[in-house]
């Protein structure tokens, strides 16, 4: 495909985007129709389609429209390609840029609105800003770029020195991040990490860095009885599991099975003990030294790497999302032994969802005391998260 034709698919699938297609549809969708498309094609209109959503308002407002041809219209602009020469309307090639696009793209972004120069849900501007103070502006700038690819060494497999060496062996260069052991952020040829031998072999996970910083800090060690009772796919049952050594009983749960149906492969290729458990089975389950609690939320966090998540979020979703906190907080908390410890994290940037939601519990739950907790934005090196761990009455 030509640059232009790149343009032109972006702007077809963004615009069912728009319309309500969930993002990874839309682009798997294409791509089995598309099948003239190279890895090359598909991975480029890829990053065309998630820098314009990261950047929605802001593109939109330079574009002139909310729309995929605007927004397309706009990064290429910002980009610094040659318009004249993307946008001929000839063959696959976008229509010619028209003179009321040339005047929106002259506009200055700064005189426009906050929210949409830092591409900011109106409803969330607020509280966002109350609850960042005066990194705001700064953690909102680094919302609209590309999140970083940082990978987890497996210590049950290798350690950092050894994986960096098989990792530059298929090209992948990578170096350390001081925030947390054994992570890792690619420096140069991110796309191959996953057909490297150093992920095949279990050496190394995916997972970004402020996952991997809850994790390690939850305080897993060998000989406890743990439990993940959020697990999803699994990608922090995994890094417990490594901080277990292999020794002692990790159990992954989670509401819908559905979502770790690839957790009994992944801990295989890792390594890894970890027993699942259905949502019908939590009767079965021991009372347990560290129960990790990894909430659904608002996803405010992680802007920079599901984007459209921005733009579906509105204010209902909120409280629905702060009840379904505080109903997983009292299940999982009758699953910790005396004396326990109880990790609540999300990857959200709300008050509401964070510091909130623990004072709300902890004021329902006499005994129960904040041993500490961390807020972690993209100014620390990955996405948004919050931490904190509780510890259960009794010794």
């Amino acid at each position: 495909m030509t640059p232009a034709a790149r343009l032109s698919a972006a702007m077809e699938l963004l615009d069912a985007i728009l319309r309500g297609e969930p993002a990874e549809r839309a682009l798997t969708r294409w791509a089995r129709a598309s099948r003239f498309a190279g890895s090359k094609d598909r991975a480029a209109i890829r990053d065309i389609v998630f820098d314009c959503l990261r950047q929605r308002r802001s593109l939109g407002w330079l574009g002139g429209g909310d729309t995929g041809r605007a927004l397309v219209l706009a990064r290429a602009a910002a980009e610094g390609e040659d318009l004249d020469a993307l946008f001929t309307g000839r063959g696959f090639d976008p229509e010619p840029v028209s003179q009321a696009e040339r005047a929106a793209l002259a506009g200055d972004l700064d005189a426009a609105p906050r929210a949409v120069r830092l591409d900011v849900p109106d409803f969330l501007e607020d509280e966002l800003a109350a609850g960042l103070g005066p990194d705001f502006e700064q953690v909102m700038r680094a919302m609209q770029s590309r999140a970083p690819v940082d990978l987890r060494v497996n210590t049950l497999r290798t350690n950092p020195g050894a994986a960096t060496v098989a990792l530059a062996r298929d090209g992948i260069l990578v170096e350390p991040l001081p925030l947390v052991p054994h992570a890792l952020r690619v420096m140069q040829n991110p796309r191959s990490v996953a057909q490297s031998r150093a992920y095949t072999q279990g050496m190394v996970e995916l997972q970004d860095l402020s996952s991997q910083f809850v994790a390690h800090a939850a305080g897993a060690a060998p000989g406890m009885t743990v439990l993940d009772f959020c697990a999803g796919g699994g990608g922090k049952s995994l890094a417990l599991a490594a901080a277990m050594r292999g020794h002692g009983r990790l159990l992954a749960h989670d509401a819908n099975l559905s979502r770790m149906k690839d957790l009994p492969e992944r801990a295989r290729r890792a390594g890894a003990r970890i027993e699942i458990v259905a949502p019908g089975s939590r009767g079965e389950v021991p009372p347990c030294d560290l129960v990790f609690v990894d909430a659904p939320c608002s996803g405010t966090g992680a802007w920079r790497r599901r984007p459209e998540g921005k733009w579906r979020l509105g204010p209902a979703d909120l409280p629905r999302f702060t009840g379904l906190q505080d109903s997983i907080l009292r299940e999982a908390a009758g699953h910790v032994r005396a004396g326990g410890i109880l990790v609540y994290a999300t990857c959200s940037l709300l008050e509401r969802e964070n510091v909130d939601r623990v004072r709300a519990f902890l004021g329902l739950h006499p005994g129960w005391r904040l041993l500490d907790d961390r807020r972690l934005s993209p100014l620390d090196g990955g996405d948004g998260f919050y931490m904190a761990r509780l510890l259960a009455p009794g010794s």
